[in-house]
């Protein structure tokens, strides 16, 4: 306004800074950075294109140290608001899962079972695996077989031993692992009429009613055997046993 004063009324610039206010050092004041502001701004602009990556403290730290520019690192982020440079943060996806079906419980014996692996170290290294079925109405537990490897064919033997004596069960509950999805077992399940039910992803605590046992019976049953020596089992000693001091 004072200036537009000047041009187009005519008034003087001491009578014009005095009706305002302000000092004629202030009037005759003439940007010299607006040449600088040019420049860092074409800068920022090569930098945004070949460094995506790269924000405005990159940036900055790029022309301070590499380019021996001695600007200020406020100025440079001022022209960096202005231009609109920032990196667009992506939003984090998220995986909608579906709500896990209810676990049915069942109402006679036989009507379901559940099956899964159980593994632990021994003292030389090696790991053993258990295979465990039970019952889900009453939790009884109908086989555990041990050894090094429990390929699918054993998990059809143990299955046929116990339907020999117990009947076969309306359907088997199990997890998705390779010895559970081969087809080997859905062949046998077809044979035999069985339904295999598989829980669905990340449910693993929904897999048998009986995994809370499996830490009580590695560390009372099965290591206990294996300290005191288990005629029918083949296995040495596990690590376990070694550690507490086990005859």
């Amino acid at each position: 306004m004072a200036q537009q004063s000047v041009e187009y009324k005519g008034v003087s610039i001491r009578l014009v800074c005095m009706a305002f206010g302000i000092s004629q050092t202030c009037y005759r004041y003439q940007s010299k950075q607006s040449a600088e502001n040019v420049e860092i701004a074409d800068c920022l602009v090569r930098l945004a294109h070949h460094q995506r990556n790269w924000g405005v403290g990159l940036c900055f730290l790029y022309l301070r140290n590499m380019k021996g520019y001695g600007w200020n690192h406020k100025r440079v982020y001022r022209i960096y608001r202005e231009l609109e440079l920032k990196l667009r943060i992506k939003p984090r996806k998220r995986i909608i899962r579906e709500k896990p079906a209810s676990l049915t419980v069942p109402e006679s014996i036989n009507q379901c079972w559940s099956m899964d692996f159980m593994h632990d170290p021994l003292s030389d290294g090696r790991s053993y695996r258990l295979f465990n079925v039970i019952d889900d109405i009453n939790r009884e537990a109908l086989a555990i077989d041990i050894n090094f490897s429990l390929p699918p064919v054993r998990v059809v033997r143990s299955l046929n031993q116990i339907i020999e004596w117990r009947g076969k069960p309306v359907s088997i509950r199990s997890d998705n692992g390779p010895e559970y999805i081969s087809g080997t077992l859905k062949s046998w399940a077809e044979q035999h009429a069985i339904r295999l039910d598989y829980i669905q992803p990340s449910t693993h605590s929904r897999t048998l009613i009986f995994y809370h046992r499996h830490k009580m019976l590695c560390q009372l049953d099965i290591q206990s055997r294996l300290c005191h020596g288990y005629d029918d089992s083949h296995l040495p000693r596990s690590k376990h046993c070694a550690d507490n001091g086990c005859n």
